[in-house]
Parts: structure tokens; sequence; C-alpha cells
């Protein structure tokens, strides 16, 4: 016979030290597999679902967020979405749709890492600290809170990626790859180059990121109660997803109207040298800030949608624990009288 715990075979058959070897590898996928919710191990690989999630999703909308940046800083040469890949494939070719994406996949998948893995390790932190009654009447504040506190850090991270990708796209020769465009961005204006966009960042991602894990909760939570005939638990796996995609569209459409004015902001200071956020704020205007939106709601809606998608997919293979929609506590069922 032989033990998972013992790391080397004493056996001298053949068949026994194969079993043995087959029983060993077994077991270690089971321990990686099926961690424990909430430990180091769950949130390692949350971060490595941001990853793929960002770091997919946004690289292959490139073309088009090369589009809605330049419809935003440059309005009277892109007129509309048509008009900026037709100016932008007559100009550059087709390869030119593709400027920035080493940024993005680098910044995004930073991001991401960041935006859902401390996400779920703030949504954990402030649940304790609520208790498990308030922690059900106070989700909505509980997704709110964890979010933002996860995004404040993810656009650290994202920033100086960011800052080169709208270089990139925004400022024809200026730079055609990120080996070329971040030293030369640090040679003109030092680090600060880098994260003089971080505050409108925080402006444009703080309350996108509020609005993407709040209402994607909020939605799953009554999609499972109003729209799927039956529990969740009684849903095959395919079908969760599709639940997880269509509340991921829903809370995309909602996160690019928060955050498009700040967005405006953003693709303009990363453009402009010594400008600040105020002064782009006047020079937009109050109608200039919404230019792009409608480009920026089929990526975003659509974006949002795949990494929740890709996020959930993650979570599936790795068998992380997927707790179920919040339900009142049986306690407060109790205190308001909803049971015998």
């Amino acid at each position: 016979s032989f033990c998972f715990g013992v790391k080397t075979c004493h056996h001298t058959d053949p068949l026994q030290i194969r079993l043995y070897t087959i029983a060993q590898t077994s077991f270690k996928t089971f321990r990686w597999m099926n961690c424990e919710f909430g430990s180091g191990k769950y949130y390692a690989l949350c971060g490595f679902g941001g990853i793929l999630s960002c770091g997919i999703t946004h690289t292959a909308v490139v073309p088009l967020d090369l589009v809605k940046c330049r419809l935003q800083v440059d309005p009277a040469k892109y007129k509309s979405i048509i008009t900026g890949f037709s100016v932008t494939i007559r100009e550059d070719g087709v390869r030119g749709l593709a400027k920035g994406w080493a940024p993005t996949f680098i910044g995004y998948s930073m991001q991401g890492l960041c935006k859902f893995g401390f996400y779920e390790v703030f949504k954990i932190l402030y649940s304790d600290l609520l208790g498990e009654e308030n922690t059900y009447l106070w989700r909505t504040s509980l997704y709110l809170a964890a979010s933002a506190s996860a995004e404040f850090f993810a656009d650290i991270a994202l920033a100086p990626m960011e800052a080169c990708k709208v270089r990139i796209q925004t400022q024809p020769g200026y730079a055609n790859t990120l080996r070329e465009c971040a030293p030369k961005m640090y040679a003109e204006e030092g680090l600060w180059a880098f994260y003089k966009g971080v505050v409108p960042l925080w402006m444009r991602q703080i309350p996108y990121t509020m609005m993407k894990f709040a209402c994607f909760e909020r939605t799953v939570e009554m999609l499972y109660k109003f729209v799927v005939p039956k529990p969740r638990s009684e849903c095959s796996k395919p079908e969760q997803l599709m639940v997880t995609f269509v509340a991921g569209y829903i809370a995309g459409v909602f996160c690019a109207i928060v955050s498009h004015p700040a967005d405006s902001v953003v693709s303009v200071l990363n453009k402009e040298k010594g400008s600040t956020a105020a002064q782009v704020l006047k020079k937009l205007g109050p109608m200039g800030v919404w230019k792009g939106l409608f480009a920026r709601i089929i990526m975003i809606g659509t974006l949002t949608a795949l990494q929740w998608f890709i996020y959930d997919s993650v979570k599936v293979y790795f068998r992380l624990p997927r707790p179920p929609p919040p339900e009142m506590p049986e306690s407060l069922k109790k205190k308001l009288g909803l049971t015998e």
C-alpha cells in the first residue's frame, strides 16, 4: 500500500510504482484545483483570471480603441467611427489599426491582476468587518467599496502603459512601438510622463469599476431570481456562464456611460504636453467630453461581458469556490419575522 503524504516510493514492483505516481499526481491536482475560499491560492488564481480577462479582451479591441481615442482628440479629422477606420487604414495601412497593442496588453494585464484579485480581497475583508447580516443588507455598498478600493491600486499599475498607448495611438510619427515610445517619453518629461494621467484614470476607472462590479453582481442576482427558471445550483456550467455574459454586457453599457467624460480627458491629456485635467476639461466643454461615446459603448459592453465570461470560466476551470447569489441569513429572517 501507499499513502499520499509519502514523497518517496519504496516499492520495486513496476505496477505499484506506476499507481503511486498516478496517486501523487492526482492528489496534487486535487489540492491545487480545490483551494479554500479566501486563501492565498484563491486570491492568486483570481488575479490570474483577471490577467487573462483584461489583457486578452483589451488587446482584442485595440483597433476600436485606437479609433475612439482619435475621435476624442481630433474630431475634425475623425468625424465618425467609419471615417476613423477609413482614414487610419488610408494613412497607416491595416497594420496601423494595431498600434499600441503591446502597452495595452501589458498595462491591462497588470490592471486585471489588481482589479479582480484585490476585489476578492476587499470584498471578503469588508464582509468580515460588517458581519453576515449587514453584508446582506449593505451588499451593494460592499460591492462599490471593494471595487473602488481595488481599482485605486489597479490604476497605479495601469498608468504607465496607458500613457504610452495613448501617445502611440494619437500622435502619428511620435513612436510606433512601446520600445520606441517609453524611452522617448522618459527623456522628454521624466517619470512624471507615465503618471500624470493617474488622477484622470482614477476619475475614469473607479466609477467605471464600481459600476462594473456592483451592477454585475446585482444583475446576476436578479437574473437568477426573475429570469432563469431554476436555481443556479441546478444550472449547467454553460448555462451559468451565459448568465455571466448577459449580466456583464448590461453592466458594461452603464460603465461606458458613467466613465466616458473622464476617458475623453485622459485621451487628450496624454496627447498634449504640459496640460492639466482642468485645462483639458475646460477646452473640451460639456459636449466635447461625450465624443466617441457610441464607439465606447460597443467596445466596453462587449469587453465587460467577455471579461466576466473569461474570469468566471477561469474559476470554473480551477474549481474555485463560487458562492451562490446572496440570500437573507436565517438570523435576519427571524429578526424580521419572516420565519415561524
